[in-house]
């Protein structure tokens, strides 16, 4: 009873059950696709959700939808008790109980699948109005399999014979909805959300108009309304007691397409509906309009691709672009571009409120006048910015100046190769030092996915070393290199973030640094040193690993993406280790990387080097200065994140919830902990019904795991967004939390 388009979908099985479920995978699928439009949030008083259907008040505008089993009509009886303790109608079959007397104020429907004549329609309304029953569904069957055809011959019948108010179901054009008004039905049941708002058009107010299939959530229940629906239909699953029959056959098939509610919470179903209707500021049902969702509930259909002489295929491409890793960031990006109104805690970038334009301008010419001050003539000046430059960068003299006044660490300009950001650095670092297929790049996990994602395109193997609470532990490290030597690989790169790292939040102590540099030096190993957030975090600073290298084991990375400014995006490494030739002499490990860099970019733009290079002018190399007032603002900003955590969930409940979360002293991240699986499911479950927008920690974890785990960046909020951001997220995590222990129930 599916529309032309889904008929289509299930060509290897054109029964109702299939047609239904291709149906409510089809509107799964749309329903996932829509966002809701912020409203006034917080209005007075709690949404409405009730609504007066046929003379009768429900709870919510849900049916209980039939679900026919003759030989175990108690399956039946177990939805329609959950539906009456929702104050929800249920549609019951024409099983031989369900024509029995009902009484009571259960607001039950009776659904008819067979019409063979006057007689039988006769007959079956007789029956049902002497049951009681509140309304009848016809179901249009045209080709149904071994069952009896129904089709609109049965109509007529049925309507000379009931005053019942009398839907029909299958109608899912435009047409076919108007031709069953017409025709004198009082309603019709659609299981198409594409046409949806078309039907709702075309029966303009002359009778009921219900969408079934593929309603998951309360938020689902509102785009439908929304789209045009007056209610919606829901079908009941194994999961309550009740067979899955009209949905696909099988508890595993329903199961797969997880596309159908749990009838054992409908009071929760209805409650969560009354959040979407509040993040929306509806008071009521009848407040719900197109203007309420972001993204049509019927988009058109896509442009045909034009033809090619030869399809490429992914099994073509390099494996990597496989790797989930990879497409991370196209995730998150398009979540939040789905849910604009949504507070996000997912950006790890810096607060643009600390920049102005002005100073672009500002800091170029202060460049320009050092530039002259040295000698320079205005021809060379000219050829500075405006040529390509040197591939190691043409600022190497100042970066390595402000090092040393502001890190300590003294190098020379030669051992430092200017780079499009640390996310370049990784590559080359990477791409020089792991020569062959046994190295293997160890990573503290959870881990920054650049590191991930540059490993995977060099189809370098990748170790994770798990954190502690606390952050990496040298015995963890000594363990994973016993365990790769026994394996007959070799341990060449060590990656870790010492600083408030991406994204757990970590610090490593004084004491793990000096032992994971001795550690390094004995097993011959390599530490790629990453801490973009040491000037953007509040109090004093423990040394770099560079800093404290007298061995020459550290690879370090720096960036001015957090500092300056990000569309810069100027980094550095510094590589400062000798590379014997095999001849007697030797070059520095920056050579090298300046070699490869030349094969890829070229050089690093000479403008966004002269912009930065007049910003470290301009604070004599102290970039700690130059941020202190955005460091302050950034541990505000943590504190008022782990304020807002403990007031909304205190101690005593989070406990009783299973929740915990780190406490950083800096940086930009924090990790919190939930007992529920926080994927990208959830995720999207948080952004449409929650107004809030998180990271999934398991995006972090190499080889797996991280399932539980949430990273908030606290960078680029307000302090009003952090209160209701955090506040948004506690909702969330109670919701998740509660359906987490009913399912373990």
């Amino acid at each position: 009873m599916a529309a032309q388009h889904i008929r289509e979908d299930a060509r290897s099985d054109s029964s109702p059950a299939v047609t239904e479920r291709a149906a409510a995978a089809v509107n799964r699928a749309l329903f996932d696709r829509t966002g809701l439009v912020q409203g006034r949030y917080g209005l007075a008083g709690a949404p409405e959700t009730g609504v007066k259907v046929f003379g009768r008040m429900w709870s919510a505008p849900v049916v209980v939808g039939p679900h026919p089993d003759r030989v175990r009509p108690e399956r039946e009886r177990a939805a329609v008790r959950a539906s009456a303790a929702a104050g929800l109608p249920a549609v019951v079959t024409t099983a031989p109980w369900s024509a029995d007397p009902v009484g009571g104020d259960v607001p039950l429907w009776l659904d008819i699948t067979a019409v063979p004549d006057r007689r039988a329609a006769h007959e079956l309304a007789g029956r049902a109005q002497d049951a009681g029953f509140g309304a009848l569904t016809l179901r249009l069957a045209p080709d149904p399999g071994p069952r009896p055809p129904v089709d609109w011959s049965a109509l007529p019948l049925l309507r000379a014979e009931t005053s019942l108010p009398l839907l029909i179901a299958g109608t899912d054009t435009a047409q076919d909805a108007l031709r069953a008004i017409e025709a004198g039905a009082d309603g019709v049941v659609t299981s198409a959300l594409r046409e949806l708002p078309a039907i709702a058009d075309a029966v303009a107010g002359g009778g009921l108009v219900l969408l079934s299939g593929g309603i998951r959530r309360g938020a689902d229940i509102l785009v439908a309304l929304a789209s045009g629906a007056d209610a919606v239909v829901l079908r009941p699953t194994a999961r309550d007691g009740v067979p899955t029959d009209a949905v696909g056959g099988d508890e595993a098939a329903d199961r797969s397409t997880d596309s159908v509610p749990d009838l054992s919470d409908l009071q929760g179903l209805v409650r969560e509906f009354a959040r979407a209707m509040e993040f929306t500021g509806a008071g009521s049902v009848t407040d719900l309009g197109r203007e309420v969702i972001r993204v049509g509930a019927a988009p058109a259909e896509p442009a045909p691709a034009p033809t090619m002489p030869e399809e490429l295929r992914r099994t073509d491409l390099h494996s990597a672009l496989s790797d989930p890793v990879l497409d991370t960031m196209n995730f998150l990006n398009e979540i939040t571009f789905r849910y604009p109104d949504a507070i996000s805690f997912a950006p790890g970038r810096p607060y643009d409120g600390f920049f102005d334009t002005e100073q672009i301008f500002t800091h170029a010419r202060r460049y320009l006048d050092h530039l002259a001050d040295q000698g320079r003539t205005p021809q060379e000046i000219r050829t500075a910015l405006y040529q390509y430059g040197p591939t190691a960068g043409m600022i190497r003299e100042i970066i390595a100046e402000s090092l040393m006044a502001d890190e300590g660490i003294d190098v020379p300009a030669e051992s430092l190769v200017v780079t499009l950001g640390a996310q370049e650095a990784m590559l080359l670092a990477l791409r020089a030092l792991i020569g062959g297929p046994d190295d293997v790049l160890l990573v503290s996990s959870p881990c920054y996915v650049g590191i991930i994602g540059a490993a995977r395109l060099l189809d370098i193997e990748v170790h994770p070393v798990e954190e502690r609470e606390d952050g990496l532990a040298c015995a963890d490290v000594e363990a994973a290199i016993r365990e790769l030597r026994a394996r007959g690989k070799r341990p060449r790169v060590l990656y870790v973030l010492p600083d408030h790292a991406n994204p757990s939040g970590n610090t490593l102590d004084l004491r793990t640094r000096t032992d994971l540099l001795r550690t390094a030096a004995r097993h011959g190993l390599l530490i790629l040193e990453d801490s973009p957030y040491r000037m953007v975090s509040p109090g004093p600073r423990l040394p770099t690993l560079k800093a404290l290298d007298r061995a020459r084991t550290v690879v370090h990375l720096g960036s001015f993406s957090k500092t300056v400014f990000p569309g810069a995006r100027v980094g550095y490494v510094v590589a400062d280790q000798p590379v014997a030739d095999g001849v007697g002499g030797s070059t520095l490990l920056a050579a090298e990387l300046a070699k490869i860099k030349s094969m890829i970019t070229v050089n690093t733009p000479s403008l966004s080097q002269a912009t930065v290079a007049g910003a470290l002018l301009a604070a004599r190399g102290r970039v700690s200065e130059m941020n202190s007032e955005a460091a302050a603002y950034y541990g505000e900003a943590m504190r008022s994140v782990l304020q807002r955590l403990d007031s909304c969930l205190p101690a005593d409940r989070r406990a009783e919830l299973g929740v915990r979360w780190n406490e950083p002293a800096g940086g930009f991240f924090l990790s919190v902990q939930v007992p529920f699986r926080a994927d990208e499911a959830a995720l999207s479950r948080s952004a449409q019904e929650f107004g809030v927008i998180w990271t999934p920690m398991e995006h972090f974890h190499p080889l797996g795991g991280g399932r539980n785990g949430i990273r908030l960046s606290i960078s680029y909020l307000t302090p009003a967004e952090i209160q209701e951001g955090i506040a948004r997220l506690t909702r969330f995590i109670e919701a998740e939390c509660a359906a987490h222990e009913r399912s373990e129930k």
